[in-house]
């Protein structure tokens, strides 16, 4: 089996994959402070609690956006496994043609997402990612990576309303059962989530007419779930996009 992991702002995703079949999915919250030693026992675990054994892995890749854990994870993988992690970083094989202006500044989640993409949907593509940012990315109809939007994400967002405004209270991001609404903790959701959803359609619209032409919307991320049914757009909803992209640059890399 090959053990993925990306660690992201707000949370670490863990994937267990056979071959391209992926077998269990889990997350735990991002903590900066904690130690390989934490880490590692933390995931063993969850692996404990779903009949899982570490030593059954033959690999491991991570993908990361938060670089003082990126050592803390190699190190914790390693005593997990006994085996060296591969890690999403420079100098790697991707496959991908990055046309931005500063192909280094690309984040190895942005990497592994555009990876998947590329292997699972026809380009021209507009990959969306909701987490602690949502970020809209396209790959052209040459499949080459171009570029895309950063937007704050939507629970950023909702805590900067709440700390902004004194009277406003701290509400779950879930969408109300419609649009306008009576109360301040429903019109609050709806402003969150339906306000995402809308400002998702809108640049898809943008991108389409920057591109000249229609393209395929894939969602991904944490949070995708919560806001993609309430797009107007058409947009396939692929939770695990990015662990995939992460398995095919282990395979491509090995």
């Amino acid at each position: 089996m090959l053990l993925a992991i990306d660690i992201g702002n707000s949370n670490v995703v863990i994937g267990c994959f056979e071959g391209e079949k992926i077998l269990h999915v889990f997350r735990m919250v991002t903590d900066p402070l904690k130690t390989g030693d934490e880490y590692a026992a933390g995931i063993k675990g969850i692996f404990d609690f779903n009949g899982l054994d570490a030593r059954d892995f033959t690999g491991a890749a991570l993908s990361s956006v938060v670089p003082p854990l990126t050592g803390v994870f190699r190190e914790a993988v390693r005593k997990l496994t006994g085996k060296k992690a591969f890690v999403v970083g420079a100098g790697i094989k991707t496959g991908l043609n990055i046309l931005i202006d500063n192909p280094a500044e690309l984040a190895a989640d942005m990497v592994c997402s555009a990876v998947g993409a590329t292997a699972k949907y026809k380009p021209p593509v507009f990959i969306i990612d909701i987490g602690t940012a949502t970020k809209i990315t396209v790959l052209d109809e040459s499949g080459s990576y171009i570029g895309g939007a950063i937007i704050p994400g939507v629970t950023l967002s909702a805590d900067a309303l709440t700390r902004g405004a004194s009277l406003l209270p701290k509400v779950n991001v879930e969408a109300p059962k419609k649009a306008i609404n009576g109360s301040t903790v429903d019109a609050m959701k709806s402003g969150i989530v339906f306000g995402a959803a809308a400002g998702i359609d809108g640049m898809l619209k943008r991108f389409e007419e920057e591109l000249g032409m229609p393209a395929t919307a894939v969602a991904t991320g944490g949070l995708a779930s919560r806001v993609i049914p309430h797009c107007r757009e058409k947009i396939t909803l692929d939770e695990h996009l990015l662990l995939d992209g992460l398995r095919i640059l282990f395979e491509k890399n090995a």
